[in-house]
């Protein structure tokens, strides 16, 4: 044991002898490392220091400073500088030949020699070769590279030399125009063999350079089509100039405010060489193949462009001046309708041909096209008709019945004898003075926007200031009576307002409201069935964009309704409706002011009856009859034929139930005395003879309200004899039909029913004094009726 101990203690010591000195080296050598470590850093930083030093020997530090560039910032700009040099030196190659070309080929063109245009055709193969060659291309990432400004001037120049080219055969005929004494109208056949031979030479000439530029440029290129006929347009030159002499300058003719000057010179340019383009310039064509050209269409669609850059360089200093664009804006329309009525069309013409539609929209869509100038113009025209509405309305006659309408109007006739008021006339001629002011456009959208923004919105206007002026009316008015717009005043008496409304001036203001409603709904009526509205209302109709419009005013009727059959309708159908409603209103209001005035008159007499009297008349029932004849008289004299013959109607019908309800029906039988009786009868007579007096010319039809009253009068007023046979047959058992053929022959009607017949016969069979006379003459009862008996 104490041998291992020992070997153990031994082996210790050498392990641990062993570790220092492991130690021992490993600390010097990582002491030799880290020493390594250090000096490799400090050669590291002395390495950047000199790359530092070396990048800044070869670059400014300050490229902006006053200080001299550095050797590589010389190399660096030399070599860019020799790039751009590179590559505008292949630029100006490129433009060098394409210039020599383009002047090649202008040298080529003789004006009396046969078409070359073989360096024209070297220029056009260039320029596409350039152009392929330069052609965008993508990038991975898709994008699209801008194409370069060098190809789009190749191409500015291969159109210049093509203009230039026409532009040598163009001086060329207007040289030989000139003998001709062009743009003098033309003696084509005085003029020398010679000059005629160079003028058709040098016209063909140039329409066979146009056929060599359609085959040139196969796709229609506007080069080649933008101007129409070469020759015609090169006989335009001098008439452009002229008119920019006379329009365009600082000589009297240039006027803002006299536009149809500039318009009247181009027709009668257009007038006065029609016949020498008909047959001269036609004639040339036929030879060629533009054979199909109209030639005086194409002269004139070539005149149309000076008139066109003319207008688009004025109308903006005219849009302050609303007046003179207006005025601006008829001329050109009278322009387009003066060229349409001489024949004018794009069919025929060059344009017509490249074009799917060749109708002609005239040269006021210049102005109308642009939606800005055009809403312009039609503020303005809504300002001056609504200018002239308000003047209408507050005229101090604005409200006055005219007599002399139904001479100068044209809806007046036998079956409307409307005699309006002023303004109800003035309104119809400011409405119609729209209509001619807008008719002549050719566009429906414009049309309708006239429509709707002006002459709806006039109407509107004078149907709620008729409407609401009636509702304030009907709220100062205890009987419920309506006044014309104007007529009152909001501070008003109570005795002032009972004047308005009541009486026969109460009812004159409801007259000019129902006459001047009528006049207008009888107007659009008219207007309705006018071919220029009902070719409106059609386009709006079968057009999506002018119904979608339609269908948001409520002044046109609906199409939104498929079991609607507005579309076969007219276009002022709604607004009628909607001013015959108002005429019904009003109507109502006139009956009901009459009848409550004329009740109230007869309720005096009405108090007084029971009391004997030998007077014929009771001056009790005057004021009742005179009030009746009084508002009659004044209706006839203001209101139109039909509307007077409901109105009476209606009036006499009222009144004639009431009074007989009053008189005769409902009275007890102690109240009616014979004296009384007989009165009766006059009373009811008078009613009508009161209206006959009233309403002259108006013949049987007078009595026809009042027939039910008359005959309980000559019930009541019957003799001994006739009575008798009344009260016969009251309570005879026989058929309807029969009674009435006995009524008849009895009392001469029998529009009373059978119960009000008994009523009357009885009211007067137990009356003391007709018993008493029946006891006299020993005349036997009726059945049922004893002679003592005074209840029914």
């Amino acid at each position: 044991m104490r041998r291992e101990r020992d070997n153990l203690r031994v082996l210790v010591a050498a392990s641990t002898s062993s570790i220092q000195k492991l130690r021992s080296d490993q600390s010097t050598s990582a002491s030799l490392r880290l020493h390594s470590a250090q000096e490799l850093s400090l050669l590291g930083h002395s390495l950047i220091d000199e790359l530092s030093l070396l990048f800044g020997q070869l670059l400014s530090d300050h490229p902006q400073s006053n200080e001299s560039p550095t050797l590589l910032e010389d190399l660096e700009a030399m070599h860019r500088s020799l790039r751009e040099q590179e590559s505008i030196r292949a630029y100006v190659q490129v433009v060098q030949r394409a210039l020599q070309l383009s002047e090649a080929a202008k040298a080529e063109i003789t004006p009396h020699r046969a078409i070359t245009v073989s360096k024209y055709r070297s220029l056009q193969a260039f320029v596409s070769a350039v152009k392929h060659g330069c052609a965008p291309s993508s990038d991975v990432l898709g994008e699209v590279d801008k194409p370069l400004r060098l190809v789009s001037f190749l191409e500015e120049i291969q159109k210049r030399t093509w203009l230039n080219m026409k532009a040598v055969l163009s001086s060329a005929l207007l040289v030989a125009s000139e003998n001709l004494h062009w743009p003098m109208p033309v003696d084509y056949a005085s003029a020398s063999p010679e000059h005629r031979k160079v003028f058709e030479s040098t016209f063909r000439v140039l329409l066979d350079f146009q056929e060599i530029g359609e085959t040139l440029h196969p796709d229609g290129d506007q080069l080649v089509n933008e101007d129409g006929l070469y020759s015609i347009q090169a006989l335009v030159q001098p008439l452009s100039q002229r008119f920019k002499y006379h329009f365009e300058g600082t000589r009297q003719t240039n006027r803002p405010d006299k536009p149809e000057w500039y318009f009247a010179h181009i027709l009668d340019v257009s007038h006065q060489h029609r016949s020498f383009f008909d047959t001269v310039i036609q004639h040339l064509l036929a030879s060629t193949k533009f054979s199909d050209v109209n030639a005086w269409g194409e002269f004139t669609c070539s005149l149309l462009p000076i008139l066109s850059r003319h207008i688009r360089r004025t109308i903006p200093s005219l849009l302050p001046n609303t007046p003179l664009l207006a005025h601006t804006i008829y001329q050109a329309l009278a322009f387009d309708a003066s060229l349409r009525e001489a024949g004018f069309s794009l069919y025929g013409t060059f344009s017509g041909r490249l074009t799917d539609e060749a109708e002609w929209k005239g040269i006021s869509d210049v102005v109308l096209g642009r939606k800005e100038w055009f809403d312009r113009w039609i503020e303005a025209e809504k300002a001056f008709a609504m200018g002239r509405y308000n003047e209408i309305l507050g005229a101090k006659d604005a409200w006055t019945i005219t007599d002399d309408a139904a001479e100068s109007d044209d809806y007046a006739n036998p079956d409307n004898d409307i005699r309006p008021t002023v303004s109800a006339r003035q309104l119809k001629a400011l409405v119609e003075q729209v209509t001619d002011r807008y008719s002549p456009l050719p566009n429906f959208t414009h049309r309708t926007r006239f429509l709707i923004d002006v002459q709806l919105f006039l109407l509107e206007g004078y149907y709620s200031r008729i409407s609401s002026s009636l509702d304030a009316f009907e709220s100062l008015s205890s009987s419920l009576v309506r006044a014309v717009p104007g007529a009152l005043g909001a501070t008003s008496s109570s005795d002032t307002r009972g004047r308005l409304t009541a009486g026969v001036e109460g009812i004159m203001r409801l007259c000019k409201a129902l006459v001047s409603t009528r006049y207008i709904s009888t107007a659009m009526e008219t207007w309705g069935e006018d071919l220029f509205f009902l070719e409106l209302w059609t386009e709006i109709n079968h057009k999506a964009s002018l119904r979608a419009r339609a269908d948001t005013h409520p002044s046109l009727p609906s199409l939104n309704n498929p079991s609607s059959d507005a579309a076969e309708g007219t276009i002022f159908e709604e607004l009628v409706r909607q001013y015959e409603k108002l005429v019904t209103r009003t109507e109502d209001m006139i009956v009901q002011q009459v009848c409550t005035e004329v009740e109230a008159a007869w309720k005096t007499r009405f108090a007084s009856q029971g009391t004997h009297s030998d007077m014929i008349i009771s001056p009790t029932l005057l004021p009742a009859v005179s009030l009746l004849s009084s508002h009659l008289t004044a209706l006839r004299r203001t209101l139109p034929r039909a509307n007077i013959n409901a109105i009476y109607r209606r009036i006499g019908s009222y009144l004639s139930d009431h009074i007989l309800q009053g008189s005769i029906l409902y009275r007890r039988p102690r109240e009616v005395t014979d004296v009384e009786r007989k009165a009766l009868q006059r009373e009811c007579e008078l009613w009508v003879e009161t209206c006959r007096f009233a309403l002259p010319g108006a013949g049987e039809r007078v009595e026809v309200p009042w027939r039910r009253l008359v005959q309980a009068g000559r019930i009541l007023g019957a003799d001994d004899e006739v009575w008798t046979q009344i009260l016969a047959r009251s309570f005879d058992d026989v058929g309807l039909e029969e009674w009435e053929t006995r009524a008849v022959e009895l009392i001469g009607g029998a529009e009373l029913s059978r119960d009000e017949w008994v009523t009357a016969a009885l009211l007067e069979a137990v009356h003391d004094a007709f018993v008493k006379r029946k006891t006299d003459s020993r005349s036997p009862a009726p059945d049922g009726v004893s002679h003592g008996d005074r209840t029914t």
